[in-house]
């Protein structure tokens, strides 16, 4: 156990300056990194996908508000955005749970693994939006947010590998964008995780200390130290250029999917 915690502590680290780095949840490193250490803990793989989601949306409720505050204090987020998308965020994110609790955790995996793929592509592909483009109303905003919300659940993400394109793609600034999705993590974080707990309740071969889906010693261990190192990803990411940045997290994101894939077949 102790070892795991060690695990799941270097885990909230990496989570946390992903989180200020780049406007995500982090969830993206924490899923599957989870997955490896539920193997190695010998928790049953019909459970360990689920409870690895679960767990991330937990852990990225702090390391949100964590996040979105370093940025606030920077001037970097955009509180009118949240205010129109958190209805949606809120709705798709606790609907989609109940989606990801009933698909078998080997097409659920599989899922991930496609998803890592498409953010590390489009991170890659850095393609550029119309100048003219602007962000949708009130009922633009809640759709999306309902889209958003409804990935994020499936493969336990604060959706900053979606919001942060969305965002972008209609003209934010970049580093905007970022602190902006950094407080989206958290409606998405919450609405999931309460999902997750919900979906997961009396669920048979969960381990001990689990509430629902979500594990307690990793999400204590990963909160623990996440929370110290978002703001010191929020500071880098208002002195760094992100592009570069973001290039070098895709390809780590090719790295652990293709490991995941492995795993899978």
């Amino acid at each position: 156990m102790f070892t795991a915690m060690i695990l799941y502590c270097v885990l909230g680290a990496i989570a946390g300056l992903l989180a200020g780095l780049l406007g995500i949840g982090g969830g993206a490193v924490v899923v599957p990194m989870l997955v490896f250490a539920f193997d190695w803990l010998n928790i049953p793989q019909s459970v360990a996908i689920h409870m690895a989601i679960g767990t991330s949306l937990g852990s990225i409720m702090f390391t949100a508000i964590s996040s979105a505050r370093a940025h606030h204090k920077r001037g970097g987020v955009d509180w009118t955005v949240v205010k129109y998308i958190a209805l949606g965020i809120l709705a798709g994110t606790y609907a989609g749970t109940f989606v990801a609790a009933a698909i078998p955790a080997r097409y659920l995996q599989m899922f991930f693994v496609c998803f890592l793929y498409y953010v590390a592509t489009n991170m890659l592909l850095n393609k550029k939006p119309n100048p003219t483009r602007h962000l949708p109303g009130f009922a633009g905003m809640t759709g999306a947010g309902a889209f958003i919300g409804a990935v994020s659940s499936l493969v336990g993400i604060g959706g900053g590998t979606l919001s942060v394109p969305f965002l972008v793609w209609h003209n934010v600034d970049m580093r905007r964008a970022v602190g902006t999705s950094a407080a989206i993590g958290f409606p998405i974080a919450l609405a999931g995780c309460i999902g997750f707990i919900v979906n997961g309740w009396g669920t048979p071969d969960l381990p001990e200390y689990s509430l629902g889906f979500v594990y307690l010693p990793a999400l204590v261990g990963i909160v623990a130290i996440s929370t110290f190192t978002a703001p010191r990803g929020a500071a880098i990411a208002h002195k760094l250029p992100i592009a570069k940045l973001k290039r070098f997290f895709a390809c780590f994101l090719y790295c652990v999917a293709t490991r995941m894939l492995f795993d899978v077949l």
